[in-house]
């Protein structure tokens, strides 16, 4: 199965050639869209777009793990992790997608 990923770069194309603005304004304006998503989680605050998903950011305590090499436990640090609950909207998106293929296999 091949890996295929999206850029800044691809959003931007699809801004510029989707609106029709300069590629330039289409660059200013994915990067306003994701400073905008990543302020607001730095900020503790949930970023929800309408039938795509929400992004939160999660507080992780102090845990204790191991080292799989040598088995000695070490102190994982307290840290704040991103998640992304997709909404039923693009998991169907997905899923229906996954269906079609399989169908024409």
């Amino acid at each position: 199965m091949a890996s295929n990923t999206v850029t800044r770069a691809n959003l931007t194309d699809a801004v510029y050639r989707s609106v029709g603005i300069s590629r330039n304004e289409s660059a200013a304006f994915v990067e306003r869209v994701l400073e905008e998503v990543a302020g607001s989680l730095e900020r503790g605050e949930t970023v929800k777009i309408s039938s795509f998903g929400t992004f939160s950011v999660r507080d992780k305590k102090l845990r204790m793990g191991r080292n799989p090499k040598t088995g000695e436990e070490v102190p994982i640090a307290p840290r704040r992790v991103v998640t992304f609950r997709a909404s039923h909207v693009l998991k169907d998106r997905i899923n229906e997608g996954h269906r079609s293929r399989k169908a024409a296999e």
